[in-house]
């Protein structure tokens, strides 16, 4: 399909629909509001659904770019209403499968071997099937239950002509829309371009899969599958299969026996142990990529797929996302404010009293309220929210941190409604801003640096030298070139004074001229006449010298 066919699919969709009515008509430019008053969308009656109901199913309807679209969108609740943001949450990235010869024949050409002698078995009826890949059941030689995760054939041309529309409109969106700019929409569609790419090399996600089990190797608070990495390459992800119950089927944990409220509590435990010891979070952690092994009820683990997103904080963010978390958790609102200026989240001009008091009207009616319904991920967007009046620019790793804690919050809620997340994270925080500002880990991170200091440590008298010339140099430069600037006024000084003196006897000549004034230039002397000639060259403009 053509990209002109394609957009006029997409307009038909948004005006079966109605998304016009999401527009703000009345502060959109003229020609904007004529058009839309002139479209023949409003010759049929609008939907009877919500708006985001609605927005919803145009999204669906328009295919598995705009379905992920939306999911990222999701995300950014400091951005979006939150009946919109609600209702895109629950968009289903569920898609007719692709034949199985088509899978045959990409694992094959990816593998370089046959599927029968690469496998034992190979179920040719996928496990699931979503927008960008789907995933076969197999057995190895060796016995060993797999499954193969392959891309969709031709998915990566649809994806980046629908990228290339979604810019198109995301500038029409930023130069019309009245919120425009403040939504940075061609940001948002950058950030999801680089998300859905990334999805389409597999082996990006088998190193993060690879990373999370190491991370992870004791399997005590989550279990991660293993690689087969022999079967694996850019387009084809060969893992071990899992058996597990679904985290959300609560009818089959409680008949299992499982302990809820310690499964809760650990999902918040898994959160903060991968955002602040490890700084490498799995940030797609919905219902769907998580299981439950409840082999022993009093003692469940988790079970976590699809590490195709993965979010991760530098050293100075994970210190000042905690000291902010903390300063939340005490109400020191003032010391909020402080970290968001020092960290440069937001501008360092701003009024740190300023900022101190629109997070305090934010905060203190939430905390009003009994700490079992305080919703420590809404809070987070409300802060965003916040910030963003102050022109923070919201990082894409935090915006990710900002989704998993909401996912990790709602599904430890669902599985235990009384979850404190407020007990577990607390202390949690406190222990590590303690154990990584205590003496033994400074030690540690010394110790650590050490050799590259120690290798650097020869050339620091070299680079001290050349820090010194350099130095010198430009003192040199800057005074030559304070020198030229001196001399050039000195010169349009002297420039200005010589043409008003040739405009005055410029003036005098003129006069001169007159009948009756020339009889009596006639009696000057030859050697007057002269020396106002040679003031008349001495006053003519000359060019600068540089």
């Amino acid at each position: 399909m053509s990209r002109l066919a394609r957009l006029a699919q997409i307009l038909r969709v948004a005006g079966r629909h109605r998304l016009d009515e999401l527009l703000p008509e009345g502060s959109l430019p003229a020609p904007l509001r004529l058009a839309l008053r002139l479209n023949p969308w409003r010759l049929q009656a609008a939907p009877e659904r919500p708006r985001a109901e609605r927005l919803r199913l145009a999204l669906e309807e328009l295919g598995p770019v705009f379905i992920k679209f939306g999911q990222t969108l999701s995300t950014r609740r400091d951005l979006l209403p939150v009946d919109i943001a609600d209702e895109l949450a629950r968009l289903q990235d569920r898609v007719p499968p692709f034949p199985a010869a088509e899978s045959r024949a990409i694992i094959e050409r990816e593998l370089g071997d046959s599927v029968g002698r690469l496998f034992a078995s190979f179920e040719e009826a996928p496990m699931a099937s979503a927008s960008v890949a789907q995933v076969h059941a197999a057995t190895l030689h060796d016995g060993r239950e797999v499954v193969v995760k392959v891309v969709r054939p031709g998915i990566e041309a649809v994806i980046r002509q629908d990228i290339a529309l979604l810019f198109t409109l995301a500038r029409l969106a930023a130069r019309y829309l009245p919120d425009g700019r403040r939504l940075r929409p061609v940001e948002v569609v950058s950030d999801y371009e680089h998300v859905i790419l990334d999805e389409l090399d597999l082996g990006r996600e088998a190193a993060n899969t690879s990373q999370l089990r190491r991370n992870f190797a004791d399997g005590k608070l989550v279990y991660v599958p293993e690689v087969h990495w022999d079967y694996t390459r850019r387009k084809v992800f060969t893992m071990e299969r899992i058996h597990g119950i679904p985290v959300t089927d609560l009818a089959a944990l409680r008949a299992a026996g499982t302990d809820l409220k310690v499964l809760g509590e650990r999902g918040v435990e898994i959160f903060f142990t991968q955002v602040f010891r490890d700084s490498f979070f799995h940030a797609d952690m919905h219902p769907g990529n998580i299981f439950v092994d409840a082999s022993d009820p009093a003692d469940p683990r988790y079970i976590a797929i699809d590490c195709a997103i993965i979010g991760s904080l530098s050293d100075s963010d994970q210190y000042y996302l905690a000291r902010n978390l903390l300063g939340i958790f005490r109400r020191d609102y003032h010391e909020v404010a402080q970290l968001h200026v020092e960290c440069g989240w937001v501008p360092p001009d701003t009024r740190v009293q300023d900022f101190e008091q629109a997070m305090r009207a934010v905060c203190e009616p939430v905390f009003e309220r009994p700490i079992a319904e305080i919703s420590f991920g809404q809070l987070l967007v409300y802060l965003f929210r916040t910030a963003a009046r102050f022109d923070m620019e919201v990082q894409p790793s935090l915006v990710l941190l900002q989704k998993t804690l909401l996912n990790i919050e709602g599904l430890g809620r669902q599985l235990y409604p009384a979850l404190n997340l407020w007990d577990t994270a607390q202390p949690f925080l406190e222990k590590w801003v303690q154990d990584r500002y205590s003496p033994q880990s400074m030690i540690k991170r010394i110790q650590h640096h050490a050799p590259g200091w120690l290798e650097q440590l020869p050339r620091v008298p070299d680079a001290v030298l050349e820090n010194l010339r350099e130095a010198r140099d430009s003192e040199a430069r800057l005074q030559a070139e304070l020198a030229r600037q001196a001399r050039r006024r000195d010169e349009a000084r002297r420039g200005e004074r010589r043409r008003l003196l040739a405009a005055a006897v410029c003036a005098l000549a003129a006069v001169a001229l007159l009948p009756g004034v020339r009889a009596g230039l006639a009696a000057v002397p030859l050697p007057s006449l002269l020396l106002g000639a040679l003031a008349l060259a001495l006053a003519w403009p000359r060019r600068a010298q540089p």
